[in-house]
């Protein structure tokens, strides 16, 4: 399947400097996600997967490439980004977008790990 946006696109909702082949390579991924994902899901518009897929590219761009930085400093020179890698998609605006985007909730959903309880009785101590 062809990519459903383009590095313009991306772009219309990112400050990057980042050259199109390099945004491209995240377009790919992107679009490999987005198909493996929802592409069963026949709710979902060509429409708004296509938006999934630009706000998923620049998602995966700003936890790599072009972290947001939310504090700078000067003479001590430090800087803080926004997000960490275990917040998965709420570590970016832009993945909380994709978030919004999927009604169907299936991204909201990956990587949460099911668990389970049980009790085992040990012996009476009577």
């Amino acid at each position: 399947m062809a990519n459903r946006v383009t590095a313009a696109e991306v772009k219309q909702i990112m400050s990057t400097t980042l050259a199109d082949a390099i945004v491209d390579a995240y377009i790919l991924a992107a679009e490999e996600m987005v198909t493996n994902v929802l592409s069963t899901d026949t709710t979902l518009s060509a429409a708004l997967l296509k938006e999934i897929e630009r706000w998923l590219a620049a998602h995966m761009i700003a936890a790599t490439k072009e972290r947001m930085e939310t504090e700078a400093g000067a003479g001590g020179a430090y800087i803080k980004y926004a997000g960490t890698f275990g917040e998965a998609f709420s570590s970016t605006p832009y993945g909380q977008m994709v978030l919004q985007l999927d009604t169907t909730g299936k991204f909201a959903s990956l990587g949460c790990k099911v668990a389970s309880m049980s009790a085992i009785q040990g012996p009476s101590r009577d």
